[in-house]
């Protein structure tokens, strides 16, 4: 007898993870969309939402290289997050984490154990477009990369202008605050990356004779035991971050200095 999709004598609400997480992956990869092609309200005063950092071209004062530059093709739209999300994303699409999660949820493949799959085949990762997926760890690194400039943000977000004298002053506002735990986040997602472990100390044969490696490898294992949850919450944090600055930006939220 030909078993149809999604037949099992599973009596428990198999279902419900996987549709979580389409809904939590469909719901930011729609708003990233969005937000990347707004090219504006992205930054205000020394706050940029980490979906546009760095910044390489643009309009606030966060810009590295000025404006627009003057041969970007003019058919094109143009956003300085279309330059720089490709990186990030990369890393998150080719995570062995997200694998796991987007081939259940969004190919089902498979959907859950011991549920019956939509294919009979079985392709694997060795083959196109799946055989792109062994470039993860090159996004790696960029994603290192792209930690350290966001934690850069979060330490520019401790000077404001003075709007009375126009001097540069140390302050703490609550997007200084969303910006920090933005950079915490994802660092404690990418440092705890199976490629990032890999790197800075798995690929010895014996770990004892490299102290610093192991150390590092250590650290970093501590942090991929919860490499999901730092998945998740960096995911939602990032789109959060982008946000409150958005927001901050066009009036409708006012942010709170502390000092």
């Amino acid at each position: 007898m030909q078993l149809t999709f999604g037949h099992t004598a599973r009596k428990d609400l198999w279902w419900v993870r996987p549709l979580l997480i389409f809904i939590g992956l469909s719901s930011f990869i729609v708003y990233a969309t969005w937000a990347a092609f707004q090219g504006e309200h992205y930054a205000v005063g020394p706050y940029l939402s980490p979906f546009y950092s760095p910044e390489i071209f643009g309009d606030s004062a966060h810009s590295w290289f000025g404006p627009k530059p003057s041969w970007w093709p003019g058919i094109l739209p143009f956003s300085p997050a279309l330059l720089i999300l490709w990186a990030p994303g990369g890393m998150r699409f080719t995570c062995y984490y997200y694998r796991g999660a987007y081939y259940k949820s969004f190919w089902a493949d498979p959907i859950a154990c011991t549920v019956t799959e939509p294919r009979k085949t079985y392709r694997g990762e060795n083959s196109f477009p799946l055989i792109m997926q062994n470039i993860h760890r090159y996004f790696m690194y960029l994603a290192v990369i792209f930690v350290l400039i966001l934690a850069y943000d979060a330490y520019k977000a401790l000077w404001f202008i003075d709007l009375t004298t126009g001097e540069t002053v140390f302050g703490l506002g609550i997007g200084t605050l969303v910006l920090a735990t933005n950079a915490v986040l994802l660092g404690g997602y990418t440092f705890g990356c199976h490629s990032f472990r890999h790197l800075v100390g798995g690929i010895k044969d014996q770990l004892s004779k490299a102290p610093v490696k192991k150390k590092l490898y250590d650290c970093s294992t501590c942090l991929n035991k919860r490499h999901m949850n730092w998945a998740w919450a960096s995911l939602f944090w990032v789109m959060f971050s982008d946000v409150y600055v958005r927001l901050c930006s066009m009036g409708i939220w006012t942010d709170f200095r502390f000092f």
